[in-house]
């Protein structure tokens, strides 16, 4: 039966008035931005320039994306605080290196973005490529940093795991679960209660043990966005290289990155 034109035109002015849908939980996509090291030239294949993550920061400024906190991610998993709104980005950074201080604090401090630092306390103050406590305590202190676990002393699990004997390879996956946590909530204060796998390896047995070292979340380096239905144990990241700059940055962004196989 047809609408009568009185009617569909009721419908339409219905339509007009009614107000959009709110943004829904199930569809959220938040890109979580793996950094490792920063310097004037790309050294290796996990260095990038201070120039691009420079314009890795003023893209996301200019362009409406805002950066939270991890922290706040985790909390919509663990139903304590609402759904990442739209263009929401996360940054993240691996390892401690000592460009941490020196290259990304003064662009963060600019642009005033939180940061997740996931560091191996073995290498705090003891490796020449590392951190020390001290400037992990300043840049604690700055509100814009929170520091995280990345085991011990960041092992292959897979190559330990064929070289050791149960029992053997059972105390190591403990000593560093526990030992990173326990060290960094000594030296730094504060809750760790997330891990960064090393290498991106992990496996069912091993996201037990990390929930029984008191881990309620924990990253790979799978390269696309954190989604509502992803496990909370095993959430993705980009791990960032110099040629994720330009058009390529934007297109990862907005959930069009490039496939690579990178060599961590």
């Amino acid at each position: 039966m047809k609408l009568s034109l009185k009617l569909r035109l009721v419908l339409f002015t219905m339509l007009l008035v009614l107000p959009l849908p709110a943004y829904s939980a199930e569809n959220f996509q938040v890109p979580i931005l793996l950094y490792h090291r920063l310097g004037p030239t790309v050294a290796d294949g996990m260095t990038i320039t201070t120039s691009v993550f420079e314009a890795h920061m003023k893209y996301l400024h200019d362009n409406g994306y805002t950066v939270i906190p991890l922290r706040q991610l985790i909390d919509y998993y663990k139903k304590k605080g609402p759904a990442p709104k739209p263009k929401s980005v996360v940054i993240v950074e691996d390892d401690a290196h000592k460009s941490v201080y020196s290259d990304m604090l003064p662009i963060i401090r600019k642009y005033k973005y939180p940061v997740t630092i996931f560091t191996y306390p073995s290498a705090i103050s003891n490796a020449k490529y590392a951190l020390t406590w001290d400037q992990l305590r300043e840049l604690k202190k700055t509100g814009l940093f929170d520091i995280q676990s990345h085991t011990y002393w960041h092992p292959n699990f897979k190559r330990e795991k064929r070289k050791l004997k149960p029992d053997e390879y059972e105390k190591l996956v403990q000593v560093q679960l526990s030992k990173a946590k326990a060290k960094l909530e000594k030296e730094l204060g504060g809750q760790v209660d997330m891990l960064a796998w090393p290498f991106g390896i992990y496996d069912d047995h091993l996201l037990k043990k990390a929930a029984e070292a008191g881990y309620g979340a924990t990253f790979t380096i799978e390269r696309r966005h954190a989604t509502a239905t992803d496990n909370i144990m095993k959430l993705p990241r980009y791990l960032l290289i110099n040629a994720d700059s330009g058009k390529s940055f934007a297109h990862l962004l907005e959930g069009n990155a490039v496939k690579r196989n990178v060599v961590y």
